[in-house]
């Protein structure tokens, strides 16, 4: 299958599947990072879109442990940079109907929590197909070193991502499977 029929699929399941089933515990994501020996305090997380992993309680979590949180917020040219935000802090909606930070605050996180629509056991990934997290990920490599997760419920893996130079390897992804 091409990129665009695995995103169907995917889409298609999920917005089937009765999610209630399928979340991910803050305590599960924490843990993970921890026996990773993770240093990382700010957190690049996402604003759940089109049935994606619910992240409020995630991002939450790190916020009461004193992470610094930030969200995306799109800018011209399918680019796109990460800015600071708490869960008290109002949001906007951009043109494609996803809240983003008003915060003018741009920060680099060290751990991002990338969503995605499909992945392989290889890392790769298949988001919506806009490039706005390669782009943003190949240019925040450049900068400093990042922890790039990817959040998604277990029956999204699939055998095989056709993948191109343009595409960025997650380092890992987390499931409601993950322990």
């Amino acid at each position: 299958m091409n990129k665009a029929e695995i995103r169907k699929k995917i889409i298609r399941a999920r917005k089937l599947k009765n999610l209630k089933n399928y979340s991910i515990e803050f305590e599960t994501i924490f843990r993970i990072l921890k026996r990773l020996k993770n240093k990382g305090k700010i957190i690049g997380g996402y604003y759940p879109y089109n049935y994606e992993v619910d992240t409020f309680n995630i991002l939450h979590g790190f916020e009461k442990k004193n992470f610094i949180i930030s969200l995306p917020r799109i800018r011209k040219n399918f680019q796109m940079d990460f800015f600071e935000w708490s869960i008290e802090n109002p949001l906007d909606i951009n043109k494609y109907g996803i809240p983003e930070p008003v915060s003018l605050k741009k920060i680099l996180p060290d751990i991002i929590l990338v969503p995605l629509v499909a992945f392989d056991k290889d890392f790769n990934r298949i988001g919506y197909g806009g490039g706005f997290y390669d782009r943003y990920l190949k240019k925040i490599k450049k900068v400093k070193k990042v922890l790039i997760v990817g959040l998604a419920y277990s029956f999204q893996k699939v055998k095989k991502i056709p993948t191109n130079n343009f595409d960025i390897k997650l380092d890992l992804v987390i499931t409601e499977k993950s322990r």
